[in-house]
């Protein structure tokens, strides 16, 4: 029987606790889960590739079922290249629909075969973005119950606080 092969994109500039939450539940679903960093040309991320693939494979470091890599280009080829066809994405609050249903739908188009899966994260990440996230470090605050203490550590080192 072939291998179930799901993966997770994202910048993950930083990784947060919410999409934490949704590799472990997507990796309950599959044989294996990609948990992949995308470099976008268009996007001056705070945290290097780099350094995002090494919070990844940190965090996941202990789970043999979940493989960190990165990308650039279009995900649909990236899949064809993994043998996948299933995309994760998280689903925070109804004004992400719009946007990772466009996406859904021009990966489809892209290529037939793909397929997204929405996951909800726990409620209490509900609210949780990587932009919230960068914007309350860098006004001066922070908040470590909501990333890994390496990230938490990383970000106060970033804003001049570590």
């Amino acid at each position: 029987m072939k291998e179930r092969i799901a993966v997770y994109p994202g910048s993950f500039d930083p990784l947060t606790l919410g999409h934490i939450d949704i590799v472990n539940r997507a990796a309950k679903l599959f044989d294996r889960l990609l948990v992949a960093a995308i470099q976008n040309p268009g996007k001056t991320p705070l945290f290097s590739l780099e350094e995002r693939l090494q919070i990844l494979k940190s965090t996941f470091a202990e789970k043999p079922e979940i493989e960190v890599d990165t990308f650039s280009g279009l995900l649909v080829d990236y899949l064809r290249q993994k043998e996948s066809f299933i995309v994760i994405r998280g689903l925070r609050a109804v004004s992400d629909f719009e946007s990772e249903l466009q996406m859904a739908l021009m990966n489809r188009t892209l290529s037939p075969d793909t397929e997204t899966l929405f996951l909800v994260p726990s409620a209490r990440y509900s609210f949780l973005s990587s932009s919230m996230i960068k914007q309350v470090y860098q006004l001066g605050s922070e908040v470590p119950s909501l990333v890994t203490p390496m990230v938490d550590r990383l970000l106060k080192e970033k804003f001049g606080k570590g």
